[in-house]
């Protein structure tokens, strides 16, 4: 089979239309940074699913019109004025309704309570483990005994509440070369914490499943302080 490099790769593409497809690309993308603007965002940390999702309606209407020369520019800039109107019109009526708000932006989901990850989260939500150890790591916890609270918020933010250095327990520990000395039968009496729930507690040779999950993966609890 013979390919047509320059077909595939060049095609129509002339001196003039390139010029053409640079200047409608500035154009788009300006425009779509003063739609941006006008939705009163910050950053992309601040999105919601459903501003996401507004932005991916955005990214349609301006690709287009960017590189095809069918395309005229006016019907894209008419549907970024009724993006925003919708999204004006959704957050309005967010605003004045909680119930609304919730179905539109999600509710903040509990992950951790008292030192423990919520039950069900993990089968209720699509909730990735070793994301949300990142997210810890990245705000200096060492072990799952260190936080009283953490809220994933709508934005995919993450909220953690912290125990005082006197009320930290022994925890679940999220560095990987810890973590990873993962047993699932216990050979020596020792502190160990679940690796699904992480709930922690002195077991024996005689424990097999975890009392509060039915788990029967461990690893070794560790209490050591956040450090600051």
């Amino acid at each position: 089979m013979n390919l047509n490099w320059n077909e595939i790769f060049v095609g129509d593409l002339d001196g003039n239309y390139v010029l053409e497809i640079s200047l409608r690309t500035i154009l788009m993308f300006i425009m779509v940074l003063v739609i941006l603007r006008l939705s009163g965002k910050k950053g992309v940390r601040q999105l919601s699913l459903f501003e996401v999702a507004i932005i991916i309606a955005l990214g349609s209407a301006a690709g287009d019109p960017m590189f095809n020369k069918d395309t005229p520019i006016l019907p894209s800039l008419l549907v970024f004025a009724v993006i925003i109107i919708i999204y004006r019109i959704i957050t309005y009526f967010a605003s004045k309704s909680e119930k609304f708000e919730d179905v539109i932006e999600g509710e903040p989901l509990y992950v951790i309570e008292d030192g423990q990850f919520v039950l069900g989260v993990k089968d209720d939500h699509t909730f990735a483990k070793d994301e949300f150890f990142a997210e810890m790591r990245q705000e200096s916890i060492e072990h799952v005994g260190q936080v009283k609270t953490a809220i994933l918020e709508t934005t995919g933010n993450i909220s953690f509440f912290f125990y005082r250095d006197e009320e930290v327990h022994f925890g679940l520990p999220v560095l990987p070369k810890v973590y990873e000395k993962k047993i699932t039968e216990i050979q020596k009496d020792d502190i160990y914490a679940c690796t699904y729930c992480g709930y922690s507690a002195y077991l024996g040779k005689s424990v097999t499943n975890c009392e509060r999950c039915h788990k029967n993966e461990w690893v070794k609890a560790i209490k050591t302080l956040r450090i600051t």
